[in-house]
């Protein structure tokens, strides 16, 4: 079992930084790829970024690439999410989320654990 717990969201205006952290329990985290996604209401799940489990292999979407940077430090079971240059548009619900396998992907059958998620208020 892995149980997993983000922070670092709140309320920023435009153009703002955040960094999101997601902390994890359980002994697969260092064996598994990492995914950062954000939901919306009325919308599925977004993928944003996600890490292979050595931290060595990154993928973004199109939608956060150049703004956003994923990593991961196993020692601390704890993967992060650097948010710069903010808009209104990514205002969401953020979660974290472990997968079954070692390589990063999108795929979101892959994924078997998720956090409760934290909030991202961007205003203009």
């Amino acid at each position: 079992q892995v149980q997993l717990v983000e922070s670092g969201g709140g309320a920023v205006q435009a153009g703002d930084s955040l960094r999101l952290s997601c902390a994890a329990s359980g002994r697969i985290f260092s064996r598994s790829a990492v995914g950062w996604f954000r939901r919306t209401p009325g919308k599925e799940h977004e993928f944003l970024a996600g890490v292979d489990r050595d931290g060595g292999t990154t993928d973004y979407a199109d939608s956060v690439k150049g703004r956003f940077t994923i990593s991961r430090d196993n020692a601390k079971n704890t993967v992060y999410l650097q948010m710069n240059s903010l808009t209104p548009e990514d205002t969401a619900l953020y979660y974290c989320a472990v997968a079954r396998v070692s390589y990063s992907t999108r795929s979101r059958i892959l994924y078997d654990y998720w956090g409760q998620g934290t909030q991202v208020t961007v205003s203009s």
